[in-house]
């Protein structure tokens, strides 16, 4: 949600400028990326030369994250920002960096790195969008991450912006982006391998945030529970849902850990189907890996699928 709250801004400018800490040199290349699935990407390709850290959780629906002081002090540290782009994070990070008053990450700025710049977007809405149709992103989907191969074209990206701005350990940059594609590209095909029966299968999904992992894995999303995207499922969506579902005999309902469970349980159990309840990113505080995290939305895949 957009925050206006004047007094949350002042109280968020103020810790800011107590903190002191925006002109402390850093040793390493601060890099704070807006989900933990980018900061994992990026802390891969940074390596010892880069300290990363994630302004949202797992946990957290990225289109909806507090705008808190101790965020804005992250960015206001901050040598690079990476961001998921086509308008996710509009509710939430234009306050934070209006905050933060680092000149650096601001769009435009050395250090801002946009990273839907990288890929190939899907469901770039035609003709005009309002608020009417919900939570659309006039810019396409933004839901890119679950889709490995489009990750690996944002490691190099980052790469390249990490060279840049420390253009010392350029090399280090390359290199480490090289071996974390070469590992997802490995893990990919043991991925696909283990989804195959996936292929062509016809899936209902919570949000519309899984076009990118049907385009990745070829099967084919046949509804949604949310009658637009970020609406609230209400009775009467739910049954048309119910007679999709039956009438394409889905097996298989797809949804973000974040997610209200109530609505979906109902839906799997009408149509004779399962629930996948997949995480919406590695648990990065915990240090795990974008690779680890896609094996866990495989593993609830194939466990909801077979």
């Amino acid at each position: 949600m957009l925050i206006n709250d004047s007094k949350i801004m002042r109280i968020i400018v103020a810790v800011v400028l107590l903190s002191g800490l925006c002109s402390v040199a850093q040793a390493k290349l601060a890099v704070v990326a807006t989900t933990p699935a980018l900061a994992s990407v990026a802390d891969a390709v940074g390596g010892s030369h880069a300290n990363v850290k994630a302004l949202s959780l797992a946990t957290q629906d990225p289109h909806r994250v507090d705008a808190r002081p101790d965020l804005a002090l992250e960015l206001a540290r901050a040598d690079l920002l990476v961001l998921v782009g086509l308008n996710l994070e509009v509710g939430w990070l234009p306050t934070l960096l209006k905050a933060s008053r680092n000149g650096k990450i601001q769009p435009g700025g050395s250090g801002y790195l946009d990273a839907s710049r990288l890929v190939s977007v899907l469901e770039v809405p035609k003709g005009k969008v309002d608020r009417s149709q919900g939570d659309v992103h006039p810019g396409g989907n933004p839901h890119y991450t679950y889709d490995p191969r489009r990750v690996k074209q944002v490691a190099r990206g980052i790469a390249q912006k990490m060279s840049e701005l420390d253009p010392a350990h350029r090399n280090d940059y390359l290199a480490n982006a090289k071996a974390f594609g070469d590992k997802l590209d490995a893990w990919r095909q043991h991925w696909e391998k283990q989804l195959a029966h996936l292929v062509g299968s016809k899936v209902v999904a919570y949000h519309h945030s899984l076009a990118y992992l049907a385009d990745w894995l070829r099967f084919e999303i046949v509804a949604h529970l949310e009658p637009k995207p970020g609406i609230p499922p209400n009775p009467g969506h739910v049954a048309h849902v119910i007679n999709v579902g039956k009438a394409n005999q889905v097996r298989l309902l797809i949804q973000e850990s974040y997610h209200p469970r109530k609505t979906s349980e109902l839906v799997v159990a009408k149509i004779g189907a399962k629930l996948a309840t997949i995480p919406g990113g590695p648990d990065y505080r915990a240090k795990e890996s974008y690779i680890g995290f896609v094996n866990q939305v495989v593993e609830r895949l194939k466990a909801g699928s077979t």
